[in-house]
């Protein structure tokens, strides 16, 4: 097979074997296994980050919604921890595994799109990306998310290709229903999907008649069957999540736009390393240039809707990086299926694998021994040490009863300032008990959703409290506002959150004996 020969900055590869190339096809598995087998161990060594054990903490009361996303991650985390225990391989077990679908199946999607050369690069990249490799091994939302998206990038392969028979598409549009419902009650971006579906369908006339089959309208069926106990869950709770997302994504805040915008183009960079995120919005552009495959152009909408969404967020907030990984998926694919080709191209293909591939060990390398000086409060890799020594300490504060209560039936407590001093504490408590949360300046969360520690406690009972260092003790306004409410408080210590002798942050353990049965006005029941 010849080669088609172009300039394009996003055609990098020649095919010159067909699918049946055994080496190609354990190329690519190699390369995909290499990732997973590096993603396995990773998140066996490192320790849960606050929002992971925060999202364990949801596992073990599982619902159809929950106060900021939808409920998979729960279940996804409840499912890992049920195979391999409360441990960190166990809590992102299940995000690992979704991981590992996600990229099988965009593999085999680029190779329905571009031959057994574009499952080898779709696997390359997948490998390489820090975003892809590193993310898809951490239990947040995020992996089930990018599993569930490429479901339905893989149902749309079928749905909208010419060939396919009338059964054959109605089957491919049911798959992507599942697949869409299943996104939405992971996160709720995924709405962004289906408006790039329907984005495509309608602005490009080779795809205008699949409106006026059935097939579109029922994946929208099946979408909002799946995604029901959610909706039905925020209705029952005043449409909480909803609110808290809608707020959280485009609430106005102080500060200045072109900074936002530049951040967020700063973090697509860092997480996609700056070669791939050049070549992979190259392939989007093509794509939407050439229009002359509606399928590759569907993918580039989507991709485009995705990213151009979170463009419009930063102006008005603060956008996360990761919040347009969806984005990728599609770019992934059409980058790894353009079969054609220029000495340049492929160079430049090379140099930008070996980039991402170094960026992802660097930033493994650091994880788990930090070398690069960044200031302990931003350094992200570091956020999940410390906790256990925390544990430690109160697990000490909180059999020690020398000037409590020697009542048997006097209960000792577990609370944080904000969820994740509570989260990393259930977690990393041997008996991983229940804990609450203070919330005094923390933003409001799920533990407001659970009963208090008000409305669960007994008179007379202990609580064991885990607060920020704010001020000097004697000034601390928490203390100040829960002493009247005890009969006794202490200071008992003073704990850092350190990673060797990097200390992120410092807890104090506060021990509140004799709780007379009644909660100041001013801090969360």
């Amino acid at each position: 097979m010849k080669a088609t020969i172009s300039m394009s900055p996003a055609s990098f590869i020649a095919v010159p074997v067909t699918d049946a190339d055994a080496r190609v096809r354990r190329a690519t598995w190699l390369v995909l296994s290499c990732a997973i087998v590096v993603r396995l161990a990773v998140s066996a060594l490192l320790p849960l980050a606050p929002d992971e054990s925060y999202y364990w903490e949801w596992s073990r009361h599982l619902a159809a919604g929950y106060f900021d996303h939808p409920p998979v991650i729960a279940l996804v985390s409840r499912f890992g921890a049920a195979l391999l225990g409360d441990t960190a391989l166990g809590v992102r077990l299940g995000c690992v595994l979704a991981g590992v679908l996600a990229s099988i199946v965009l593999v085999w999607i680029a190779g329905e799109l571009g031959g057994a050369r574009a499952r080898l690069r779709a696997a390359a990249i997948i490998g390489c990306m820090p975003l892809t490799q590193i993310w898809l091994g951490i239990a947040t939302p995020d992996p089930a998310l990018l599993l569930s998206w490429s479901l339905a990038l893989a149902g749309l392969v079928y749905a909208l290709r010419d060939a396919a028979s009338a059964r054959t598409r109605v089957t491919a549009w049911a798959l992507v229903g599942v697949a869409l419902g299943v996104a939405l009650s992971t996160k709720y971006t995924a709405v962004l999907l289906v408006v790039g579906i329907a984005l495509a369908l309608v602005t490009q006339r080779s795809l205008r008649a699949a409106l006026t089959l059935p097939g579109p309208y029922i994946a929208l069926a099946i979408a909002l069957v799946v995604f029901a106990p959610n909706l039905v869950w925020n209705a029952q709770h005043g449409w909480v999540s909803f609110g808290y997302q809608l707020g959280h994504g485009l609430a106005l805040h102080q500060g200045s736009v072109i900074l936002r915008e530049l951040k967020l183009v700063g973090g697509q960079i860092g997480l996609v390393s700056p070669l791939l995120f050049a070549l992979l919005v190259a392939a989007v552009y093509d794509a939407l240039r050439a229009r002359g495959d509606a399928l590759r152009t569907t993918f580039a909408i989507i991709a485009c809707v995705t990213w151009l969404a979170f463009a419009v967020s930063a102006l008005r907030t603060a956008a996360e990086p990761n919040w347009q990984a969806p984005a990728y998926l599609s770019a992934i694919v059409l980058l790894a299926s353009d079969d054609r080709a220029s000495a340049r191209a492929r160079s430049l293909f090379r140099a930008a694998l070996v980039l991402g591939a170094t960026m992802t060990v660097l930033i493994y390398a650091h994880s788990i021994h930090p070398f690069v000086p960044v200031h302990p409060g931003l350094d992200v890799t570091g956020a999940g040490f410390g906790w256990d020594s925390l544990a430690a300490h109160v697990a000490a504060a909180r059999a020690d009863t020398t000037h409590g209560e020697s009542r048997l039936e006097t209960h000792t407590w577990i609370a944080g300032e904000r969820y994740q001093e509570a989260s990393e504490l259930a977690y990393h408590l041997a008996d991983h008990p229940v804990t609450f949360t203070i919330n005094v300046g923390g933003r409001p969360n799920e533990y407001d959703l659970w009963p208090s520690f008000a409305q669960r406690a007994h008179v007379g009972d202990r609580l064991v409290l885990v607060l920020k260092i704010h001020s000097v003790p004697q000034n601390d306004r928490v203390i100040a506002a829960l002493s009247p409410h005890f009969d006794r408080v202490a200071l008992r210590d003073e704990v850092a959150l350190a990673r060797g002798a990097i200390v992120r942050s410092t807890r104090r353990i506060w021990v509140l004996d004799g709780w007379r049965g009644s909660w100041p006005a001013g801090l969360a029941p």
